[in-house]
């Protein structure tokens, strides 16, 4: 005959009557305490699967810098060694040294972009010039001649002294003068020619053989100066305005090439977005006088 569970011999009367038993301790109508869940022993722990660990951020690092900051901290503050420095000195002497040659070649070679008319033109200029100083000699030396061989050698010393006296007249400016030679005209309505230039014109037809200048109505020596006066230049004090007219003696086959050169006068003052208008004549007067000084100090050592 089976037995009920509440009818098993020993059975707690709250067994029988369906509930659970009370440990010691336990006060009727209280609920029962929660146990803490028991820990796993060594045995689940070897058992359990390992927890997955969360992925990394691309490019962090245990301080928290991503690639970029990590870049720029690596490269500042540099860290400059002596040797880094030595090199970089050596690079710098190197590429100064190769500017400054490269621009002295491109000055020293100004010519080389010249058309064959113009070198040539350039190659007459020099021959002619070496020309006409052969003869200067030529005409020296025959003076010397003459008056070595002459019966009258005073008479002939007074005449050679009036024809130097009248020479050097035209080149201090003392007497008026004329001969062939050139016209310049300089047209500048940009009012932008300024007085070196004018001076660089001045020295291209002295070099090329001009034996006397004028400037509108002053006198071209050697120790005219020359500066600017807002739109006016002023030339040994004296103030003259465009448009320039430049009066020259001397040979026109080598004044007139002298200014047209390859990056000449004539080429500079176009650049000015001035006019050069160079004309040859036959018969140029120069009539511009300066005074006649005095020295004060200086006096004749022949005796």
């Amino acid at each position: 005959m089976s037995e009920t569970p509440d009818e098993r011999p020993g059975a707690l009367p709250e067994e029988r009557a369906g509930r659970t038993p009370r440990t010691p301790g336990e006060r009727p109508g209280e609920l029962p305490e929660e146990q803490p869940p028991a820990r796993p022993g060594k045995e689940e722990e070897r058992r359990a699967p390992a927890q997955p660990e969360p992925p990394r951020t691309p490019g962090a690092t245990g301080s928290g810098l991503t690639g970029r900051q990590r870049l720029a901290k690596g490269l500042w503050p540099p860290r400059v060694t002596r040797a880094q420095l030595i090199v970089a000195l050596l690079l710098f002497v190197l590429g100064l040294g190769l500017a400054i040659q490269v621009r002295s070649h491109n000055d020293s070679s100004a010519l080389r972009g010249a058309r064959q008319e113009d070198l040539v033109r350039i190659l007459d200029e020099l021959d002619d010039r070496t020309q006409r100083l052969e003869d200067e000699k030529q005409s020296l030396e025959s003076q010397r001649t003459e008056l070595e061989n002459s019966s009258n050698q005073a008479e002939e010393a007074r005449k050679q002294t009036v024809e130097k006296e009248r020479q050097l007249g035209i080149l201090a400016g003392t007497v008026a003068a004329q001969g062939p030679g050139i016209t310049v005209t300089v047209e500048d309505p940009q009012h932008r020619v300024k007085a070196d230039m004018l001076l660089d014109t001045i020295q291209e037809l002295r070099a090329a053989g001009a034996e006397a200048i004028q400037i509108g109505d002053v006198r071209v020596v050697a120790g005219t100066y020359l500066t600017d006066d807002g739109k006016s230049v002023r030339i040994d004090g004296q103030k003259v305005s465009a448009p320039f007219r430049f009066k020259v003696i001397g040979t026109s086959q080598d004044l007139t090439p002298a200014l047209s050169i390859p990056g000449g006068v004539v080429q500079t003052l176009e650049k000015e977005q001035a006019a050069v208008v160079v004309q040859e004549e036959k018969k140029i007067v120069v009539d511009a006088l300066r005074p006649a000084k005095t020295p004060d100090y200086a006096q004749s050592s022949s005796r």
